[in-house]
């Protein structure tokens, strides 16, 4: 997350992570929550590079970050069966 700084991106992590969370029904931790999150702004990221889209300042990285969560989490339960 280029332009946020550390605890930007622990912040971004945290909120993705949780609004992911709350969006697909799971009950996580913090800690889950934050590792989600930044997993989740890699893979929105890189799916928004990817469809040319860019992104800029906290909002729009919150979003991406949030977007890419899902994905991930809905991912996970599919490999998972859960």
């Amino acid at each position: 997350m280029p332009g946020v700084g550390f605890f930007g991106m622990l912040v971004i992590g945290l909120v993705a992570g949780y609004i992911a969370e709350k969006v697909t029904a799971s009950d996580h931790g913090l800690f889950t929550n934050l590792i989600v999150g930044i997993a989740g702004a890699f893979v929105g990221g890189t799916l928004a590079d990817v469809l040319g889209i860019q992104v800029y300042g906290f909002l729009g990285l919150l979003v991406t970050a949030s977007i890419g969560a899902v994905i991930l989490l809905f991912v996970w339960r599919k490999v998972t069966g859960r």
